[in-house]
Formats: structure tokens, C-alpha cells, sequence
């Protein structure tokens, strides 16, 4: 594909480069930076025409934000899964009272999201949920009952998508709905920290115990088509966007492998440059699907793809540094049981990569059955 930037893009990346200079550094938490972000219009630069508040951008040009964000000192996002997810999911199904409620305080950073998917019974499978909302007498109101596990930033959010089940006896797909859940519900909602092997607590179990929901996104009983409509929105710019960080990664990789000496063997080298051919396959990967190729399996051939490369970087940052790798860069204390450098948190963090986000045998089935047009395969009561 031709894919270039015209001097309008490269106007754009000056300006936010700019602006990431002086604003990124020392930016402080993650909450206030995201009021930083919207206050300045860098949140939702991809929505359209119908901005809501912020400015707009060529596809290009919002390669050119998410490339520069990516080299920068910024921190991590806390507001990407209401910008990149939800927000989408919104335009496409939502009704203009819901655009008007939820996406201007996404676009000034002032309402965090968390995604409701996953549950102890229903991790990649998302059709077999069983999280339960009835509707209460007053026809508005549904009362959700279930748990979600592996929900991501949920103990700083203040709302979160829900896919539940509404209608008794329903199975798989059918009878599911989208709910939009406000988390600030004392005794009807429940956080609980998962603390990980990184020894961070980024994801969390969370207990729904008749909690309130007013509000649903595309209708009763069609929540597994929006919900399929949200996972298509995780591609194009924000893998890109991706490629940036592990590239620098690698960068990291090999000069360790040069300054301990682990470069001298065949093998290592032979890996290195895999990794490096590999990176480079799946930039151009993602810019053939930018926009949307209409390739149905595009979305899991790309998890399928970064996935198993990232793990494999993990494995080989700690094997180039040898016994080095596994001694920690501080003294373990009772408060602090253990702390990891950079190489160690790639290490053990990637162990999840084929599995969050649709595990690699589930991307699989996906395109065994979209794709090539095998047979289905054998699904259990839900």
C-alpha cells in the first residue's frame, strides 16, 4: 500500500512532539494527566467530524500523535479503554442522548472506563457470560448480579461497560445486553486488586451485587453484536502506535546482548535478527489493515503476531544478561518483597501476551472458522 505523511501530517507530528516535550515530563498521576491531555484536545482525535469538544484528525495524522506519544517521556494511558473503546462503540451504536452524556467527559479526561468482559466462567469465551441483570419494576432500572475478573484499571474507574445476560435461560450469544454501569455504587459493587508475578495490581476482580444500570448501548438483547463491534476498534493506529514501544524494547535487548557478550553466539544472533525481521513484518502487517482491510481475521492474525513476538522478547531480554537476570536491582525488604528492572518486567509481564485480549487458541478458532470455513467448533452449555 502507498503510505506516506504529506506536510500537513508532519505539521501535525511537529506540534505534538512540541507539546509532548514540555508537558510529558514529571507529569505527575495518571488522573490529572488525562485532564491535561483533554484540556488540550488530544483526547478522541479520532472520532470525527463530531469531535465533541476536541480537535479532529486524519487517519494519518493520528498515526503521527500515537507514534510521537509512544517516544515520548508521557505516561501510561488510564483513559484509553473510554477513548478507544467505548467511545467508538458509542458513535457507532449509541443513541445522541448517550454521544452528549459520556463522550465529552471522556474527551476532557474526567470519567475513566473499565471493560466488564471477561468473568471466572467466561474468560476468552465471551459468549458463555453469566453475570445476570433483570429489570427492575420501574422498566428503566436493571439490577446486575455476577462477578467480572481481569478487569483492567477497574479500582480507578467510574464507569464500566458490562456485557451481562437479561433474558432467563438464554445461551451463548443470544440474550445478552450492553449496560454502561456507574462504579461508584457502595454495597453493590465490589473491587478487589489481583496482584500479578510483575507484582503490580493493574487488573481486578469485581463483584456485582445488585447493582444499578440505566443505561444500554444498541438495544436489549443485541449486546453480543455491539460487543463484537467493540473488539474490532483495538487495531490500525493503536498497533502502530504499539510497534513504537517494542521497538524500543529491542533496541534495549541487543545492547544488552552486546554488553555482556551473548552476541558472540550463532544462536542469539540468529534470534536477535528474527525478532528485528518480525517487527518489521508486522509494521507493514498493520499498515496493509489501517482504516480496515475487510479481512476478517485481520484483527486476530495481528494478536496472533505481536503476541508470541513480545513473549518471545521477554525470554530473550533475561537470557543475553545470563545469571545477571536473576538477581533484582534492589535489596528485598518486608514492604518491598522484590523489585524488577526493566528486562525482568518485560520477562514476566509477556507471560500474559498470549492470553489477555483473546488467547492465541481462541484467535485461532476464530480464524479456522471466519476465515477458512471449517467446521465449528464444539461449544458446552453455557
Amino acid at each position: 500500500m502507498d503510505f506516506g505523511f504529506t506536510q500537513d501530517d508532519e505539521d501535525f507530528r511537529a506540534e505534538a512532539r512540541e507539546w509532548l516535550a514540555v508537558h510529558a515530563e514529571g507529569a505527575g498521576d495518571r488522573r490529572s494527566w488525562e485532564r491535561t491531555l483533554g484540556a488540550a484536545g488530544w483526547i478522541g482525535i479520532g472520532w470525527g467530524a463530531d469531535g465533541y469538544g476536541n480537535r479532529t484528525a486524519t487517519l494519518t495524522q493520528q498515526v503521527a500523535w500515537a507514534e510521537e506519544y509512544a517516544r515520548s517521556a508521557a505516561p501510561p494511558r488510564s483513559g484509553h479503554i473510554g477513548e478507544n473503546l467505548l467511545a467508538p462503540t458509542l458513535i457507532a451504536h449509541g443513541t445522541e442522548e448517550q454521544k452528549s452524556r459520556f463522550l465529552p467527559p471522556i474527551a476532557a479526561g474526567e470519567e475513566l472506563w473499565c471493560q466488564g468482559y471477561s468473568e471466572p466462567g467466561a474468560g476468552s469465551d465471551l459468549a458463555g457470560v453469566r453475570t445476570a441483570a433483570v429489570r427492575e419494576a420501574d422498566g428503566r432500572t436493571y439490577r446486575v448480579t455476577g462477578q467480572k475478573i481481569w478487569t483492567s484499571l477497574a479500582h480507578e474507574a467510574n464507569w464500566c461497560f458490562v456485557l451481562a445476560r437479561t433474558e432467563p435461560g438464554s445461551r451463548r450469544h443470544h440474550g445478552l445486553t450492553f449496560l454502561l454501569v456507574p462504579m461508584d455504587q457502595p454495597g453493590r459493587i465490589e473491587v478487589r486488586p489481583i496482584r500479578q508475578l510483575t507484582g503490580t495490581s493493574d487488573f481486578n476482580e469485581v463483584f456485582f451485587d445488585g447493582a444499578h444500570a440505566e443505561q444500554v448501548v444498541g438495544g436489549e438483547g443485541n449486546g453480543w453484536r455491539v460487543a463484537m463491534s467493540l473488539l474490532g476498534f483495538e487495531r490500525g493506529v493503536s498497533m502502530l502506535a504499539q510497534q513504537i514501544g517494542f521497538a524500543e524494547e529491542l533496541d534495549r535487548v541487543v545492547r544488552a546482548a552486546v554488553e555482556s557478550g551473548a552476541v558472540a553466539d550463532p544462536v542469539v544472533r540468529e534470534r536477535l535478527v528474527r525478532q528485528w525481521a518480525e517487527l518489521r513484518t508486522m509494521r507493514w502487517n498493520a499498515l496493509r489493515t489501517l482504516g480496515g482491510s475487510g479481512d476478517a481475521g485481520a484483527p486476530s492474525v495481528a494478536k496472533l503476531l505481536w503476541a508470541g513476538w513480545h513473549q518471545r522478547l521477554g525470554e530473550l531480554a533475561v537470557l543475553v544478561r545470563g545469571a545477571a537476570a536473576s538477581v533484582g536491582p534492589a535489596d528485598w525488604s518486608p514492604s518491598s518483597p522484590y523489585e524488577l528492572d526493566a528486562a525482568q518486567h518485560l520477562f514476566l509481564f509477556s507471560r500474559a501476551d498470549t492470553i489477555y485480549g483473546g488467547s492465541d487458541q481462541i484467535q485461532r478458532t476464530i480464524i479456522a472458522e471466519r476465515v477458512l470455513g471449517l467446521p465449528r467448533e464444539p461449544k458446552g452449555a453455557a
